[in-house]
């Protein structure tokens, strides 16, 4: 993958960020998983792969003898070695037409199953958006998805949302499986890991109830909805389905902590769940780098992982990992010798075509060169632009993977 740009050539920084997406290769998570822990016998097996790394992960799997049929939703359709096979692409981050042709696909898909037969699904971020069941009209769905994204709510409420306006997820994937038994390998892009929150929860019980739901709608737009109740744990239909996560953000951070040491670096993991406001998170960890800077032998590198987000302020362009960046520019200002890399493992940040982007203790004053303000490309959203004027977006293209976010601090 490409991760160079006009602040970021260090090739020990390269190899840094080459191990954490290496480390969340979803082939060889669900290679590896079933390797330790072989599938359960069944007269036939139906594999369902559902996110954005759903065509790499179902191209983990080894030769399954008594394989039915394949049917995988995803962003970027890939070349998938299964055969029988049917790959479609959804829509995201807001359902679309695409997401529900996928949705009605997934329920005559596991309408085929028997109690003598396995589903086996591959499960990763994205999922709630690139299929959907929903049981309102989809114009009101995408509005209401709209609505959360541009102010800022985390991920874990919008799928309370979703699991409750839709009938495949917070259980109802598993509920709709006719009896077969159902094991689900998953990969975690939710801070914490909480099953009901990974593409919503489509083979697990929902914790949250619909007076929640109720309370983050009337919280976030003033709009009732008919949400209905969801799967809960004692339901007995979860006696006969299993949920692993078998890659996550920490297991990222973990492999960029050791490759930084194998490279010479001082390496410490801070955090794995940071949420939050996007641009007040760069400004706090700039600060900690700064910190670190004076304090610190060199080279050093700190790493966190997480997800923020973003209050939308203006009609710019960007994400949350290139607002991250931003927000940290006028707080790195005039340090030496440091750069902060903010990406996200998907290769897909925001409605851009950049994963994320670099700033140094030099990013302030050359952009203001070119005429160019951090604090007023804040104000309009437009993250997206200020980089881009500086040659400091990461553009390693669509990964294959999604385990959150990184954000890695060096002193060099």
């Amino acid at each position: 993958m490409n991760f160079i740009s006009a602040s970021l050539h260090d090739p020990r920084v390269v190899r840094i960020l080459q191990a954490a997406f290496d480390a969340a290769d979803p082939s060889r998570a669900v290679r590896d998983h079933l390797r330790a822990h072989p599938l359960p016998e069944a007269k036939h097996i139906f594999v369902f792969g559902l996110g954005k790394a759903a065509c790499a992960m179902v191209n983990g799997l080894p030769e399954l003898p008594n394989l039915a049929d394949t049917l995988i939703v995803t962003k970027h359709a890939a070349h998938v070695d299964s055969d029988p096979v049917t790959v479609m692409e959804g829509n995201h981050p807001v359902p679309g037409e695409a997401s529900l042709a996928a949705g009605r696909a997934a329920l005559e898909f596991v309408s085929r199953l028997t109690p003598d037969d396995l589903l086996l699904c591959l499960i990763s971020g994205g999922g709630s958006a690139l299929m959907t069941a929903p049981i309102l009209p989809l114009a009101e769905l995408q509005a209401l998805t709209s609505t959360l994204l541009a102010k800022g709510a985390r991920i874990d409420e919008i799928n309370t949302l979703r699991r409750h306006l839709d009938l495949l997820k917070g259980g109802g994937l598993a509920q709709t499986a006719r009896g077969a038994r159902v094991v689900s390998l998953i990969l975690s892009d939710v801070v914490g890991d909480p099953l009901e929150a990974i593409a919503s929860g489509p083979t697990a019980p929902d914790p949250s109830t619909r007076a929640k739901a109720e309370a983050l709608a009337a919280r976030f737009s003033g709009v009732r909805f008919p949400f209905r109740e969801t799967l809960k744990a004692d339901d007995p239909l979860f006696a006969r389905v299993q949920n692993h996560v078998i890659a996550s953000n920490d297991l990222a951070l973990r492999a960029a902590q050791h490759q930084a040491e194998i490279e010479g670096f001082e390496a410490q993991v801070l955090a794995s769940g940071l949420q939050g406001e996007a641009r007040e998170v760069g400004r706090r960890l700039a600060e900690t780098l700064r910190e670190a800077a004076t304090s610190r032998a060199r080279p050093f590198c700190l790493l966190a992982g997480g997800e923020t987000t973003v209050t939308l302020r203006g009609d710019g362009r960007g994400g949350r990992n290139q607002e991250v960046a931003l927000g940290a520019v006028e707080s790195l200002r005039g340090m030496r010798d440091v750069l902060f890399v903010s990406i996200a493992t998907d290769g897909e940040d925001g409605p851009t075509d950049a994963a994320g982007a670099v700033a140094t203790g030099e990013t302030a004053a050359q952009a203001e060169a070119l005429g160019l303000c951090a604090e007023t490309y804040l104000a309009e959203s437009n993250s997206y632009a200020y980089f881009t004027a500086l040659g400091d977006l990461l553009k390693p293209g669509p990964s294959g993977t999604n385990v959150n976010d990184l954000m890695l601090l060096f002193g060099l």
